[in-house]
C-alpha cells in the first residue's frame, strides 16, 4: 500500500512536469475513454502558455525529470509502435548530456572499483571529456614498456542506480495497471516494454558486460574489411569502470574535419550501411545506437565504433526473416515476404497468407516507381510493422530495435551520399547471407543440427515419461479426491484479497486528492 502511494506520487510529479511543459497537447484524444479524456483536458488547463504546440517540449519534460526519463525518452524513440511515427522521431533528437560530477567523486569511484589507489593504475587521469546520465569519461594515460598510452576510462555517475530503481519500480507500476485496463496496452506489452528498459539499464550500469560485447564484436569483426572497435584493457575494467583504446580519429559527424582530411564521404557511407547489415544478419549482434558521435574514423581509413552500452542480438530466425525480406522486396517476391511472416509464426495462421502478400505488395510497388535516392529501407521496414498490426502480428521488440538503428545509420550514410542506392548498397550483404545458409550448405549445416537436436530429444525420452507418469498419478489422485486447500493456504488468500482492496481504495483516495489539490491551483 505504501509502495502504491509513493508511486502514484512520483508519477503525479512526472504528470504535472508533463502538463506544464505542453505535452498532453501531443496526445490525440479520439480513441480514448470519456475519463481519460477529461483527464488531459485538465492537464492541458495547466500547461505553460510559451510551451502550447512544440513537440520539443516533450524532450525538455524528460531531461527536466532526470536520468531514467532520458533514457525512457531514448528508449522510447525505438519504439514507435507504442508511442507513434511522429514523437518517436521527435524523442530521437533527445540528447544523453548531464552535468559532469565531480572530479574528486570520479577519482574515488575509480580506486574503490579497482581495489587500488589512482596513482598505481593510471599514469594521468585528466578531467571529464564528456558525460551523460549513466556515466561519464576522462581521458587517462597508463604506463606500459617505459611509454605512456592514452586510453578512455569511463565511470559510473554515484549513486544512479537507486534512482533508476526507484524510477524503474513506478514505470513497472503504472504499465502492470495500464494492462489491466486497456487492451491495446496489453498489445503492446507496456510490463515488456518496461522489462527491455529495465534490462538494458541493468546491462548499462555494468561496464564488465560492455566490455564483453566491445571483446565480441572485436572478434566477430576481425577479418572485416575497413572496421574496427577500440581494444579493452580487462587489468583496469570492473562494474563501475570501463578502460579502452583511446580513439585518435574523426567523428562522423563532422563532415567539415572529413572533407577537410579528403575521405571519400559516399564510400563511408556504404562503409556504415554494409557493416551494420553484416553485424546484424551474419552475427546477429550488432551496436543499436550508430548516431554519427559514435562513429569515428581512425587515422587508417577505419570507420571505428564506441558506446556499447545498447546492443542487439538477433537469433537464426530474426535474421532469416530479415534476409528474407529483404531479398523479397529485392526481387518483388511478396508472396515470400508473406510466407516467411508466417513460417516465423509472427502472423496468426487464421489469417490468409494471400491477403498479407496483397498488403505488403501495396508497400513495395510503390518503390519500384521511384529512383534509387527515394527508397528508404528504414521507411520501408516501418511501413510493414504497421501493416503488421491490421494482421494482428505481435510486436517484437528485438526487430523494432533493428529498425529503428536502420534509421540512424541510413541517416548517417544519405547525409554524405543523398543519391545513395540503399537495395544495391545492402545486395550483396543480403546475397551472400542467404547463399551461405539458405544454399547447399546452409542446408547440410540445419541438417546436421536438426539430427543433434533429435538425439538430445532421445536421451531426454525416459526422464520425460518418467515425469509424465507422475503427472498423470497426481491427476488421478485429484480426480479421486478433489483439489484440496490447507486452512492456511485459505486464510493467506484471504488476507491478501483484504490488502488488495484496501490498497486500491487508498489509491482511489490520493488521486482524488491530487486532482482536488490541481484544481484549487487552478482557481
Amino acid at each position: 500500500m505504501i509502495s502504491a502511494i509513493s508511486h502514484l506520487i512520483r508519477l503525479s510529479r512526472a504528470g504535472y512536469v508533463f502538463a506544464r511543459e505542453g505535452v498532453f497537447s501531443l496526445v490525440d484524444t479520439r480513441p480514448l475513454p470519456a475519463p481519460a479524456r477529461a483527464a488531459v483536458a485538465v492537464a492541458r488547463l495547466i500547461e505553460r502558455p510559451s510551451a502550447r504546440g512544440g513537440r520539443s517540449r516533450l524532450a525538455a519534460a524528460l531531461t527536466r525529470l532526470g536520468p531514467t526519463y532520458v533514457k525512457l525518452g531514448q528508449f522510447l524513440a525505438t519504439r514507435p509502435d507504442v508511442v507513434g511515427t511522429v514523437i518517436a522521431r521527435d524523442l530521437e533528437a533527445l540528447q544523453d548530456k548531464m552535468p559532469a560530477f565531480a572530479q574528486k567523486e570520479a577519482e574515488a569511484v575509480v580506486a574503490a572499483a579497482l581495489e587500488r589507489p589512482l596513482s598505481d593504475v593510471y599514469a594521468s587521469f585528466g578531467p571529464s571529456m564528456a558525460a551523460a546520465s549513466i556515466a561519464q569519461v576522462h581521458k587517462a594515460e597508463v604506463a606500459k614498456d617505459g611509454e605512456r598510452k592514452p586510453v578512455a576510462v569511463k565511470i559510473i555517475r554515484p549513486g544512479i542506480e537507486r534512482r533508476f530503481r526507484v524510477d524503474l519500480d513506478a514505470f513497472y507500476f503504472a504499465a502492470l495497471r495500464a494492462e489491466a485496463m486497456s487492451p491495446e496496452a496489453q498489445r503492446l506489452r507496456f510490463v515488456e516494454v518496461v522489462n527491455t528498459l529495465d534490462r538494458s539499464v541493468r546491462l548499462e550500469m555494468d561496464f564488465r558486460l560492455e566490455a564483453a560485447a566491445l571483446s565480441e564484436m572485436a572478434e566477430n569483426t576481425k577479418d572485416d574489411p575497413d572496421f574496427r572497435v577500440p581494444g579493452i584493457d580487462w587489468d583496469r575494467t570492473a562494474r563501475e569502470v570501463l578502460t579502452m583504446e583511446w580513439i585518435d580519429g574523426t567523428p562522423l559527424n563532422n563532415r567539415e574535419a572529413l572533407e577537410a582530411k579528403g575521405y571519400d564521404l559516399p564510400a563511408l557511407g556504404r562503409i556504415v550501411i554494409q557493416s551494420f547489415l553484416r553485424h546484424a544478419l551474419r552475427d546477429g549482434f550488432f551496436h543499436a545506437d550508430m548516431h554519427p558521435g559514435n562513429l569515428f574514423v581512425d587515422n587508417d581509413g577505419n570507420l571505428v565504433a564506441v558506446d556499447f552500452g545498447i546492443m542487439g542480438r538477433l537469433g537464426p530466425k530474426e535474421r532469416r526473416f530479415l534476409a528474407e525480406i529483404l531479398f523479397g522486396f529485392i526481387t518483388r517476391d511478396y508472396m515470400r515476404v508473406a510466407q516467411v511472416h508466417f513460417d516465423a509464426g509472427y502472423v496468426p495462421r487464421h489469417h490468409s497468407v494471400e491477403a498479407f502478400a496483397q498488403a505488403i505488395r501495396a508497400i513495395g510497388e510503390p518503390i519500384h516507381n521511384r529512383t534509387a535516392e527515394d527508397i528508404s529501407m528504414a521507411k520501408l521496414l516501418t511501413l510493414l510493422f504497421e501493416v503488421t498490426g491490421i494482421f494482428d502480428m505481435q510486436t517484437r521488440p528485438e526487430l523494432i530495435l533493428l529498425q529503428k538503428t536502420m534509421v540512424v545509420v541510413e541517416g548517417v550514410a544519405r547525409s554524405f551520399d543523398p543519391k545513395l542506392d540503399m537495395w544495391k548498397t545492402a545486395d550483396p550483404v543480403v546475397r551472400e547471407w542467404i547463399a551461405r545458409n539458405l544454399g547447399p550448405i546452409g542446408k547440410l549445416e540445419g541438417a546436421a543440427q536438426g539430427a543433434g537436436e533429435i538425439g538430445k530429444f532421445v536421451t531426454q525420452v525416459p526422464s520425460l515419461l518418467l515425469r509424465a507418469g507422475t503427472m498423470l498419478d497426481q491427476i488421478d489422485d485429484i480426480t479421486r479426491h478433489g483439489l484440496v486447500l490447507s486452512p492456511e493456504t485459505v486464510e493467506a488468500i484471504g488476507r491478501a484479497e483484504a490488502r488488495r482492496n484496501r490498497a486500491t481504495a487508498v489509491a482511489l483516495w490520493v488521486i482524488a486528492g491530487l486532482l482536488g489539490a490541481i484544481l484549487w491551483m487552478l482557481v
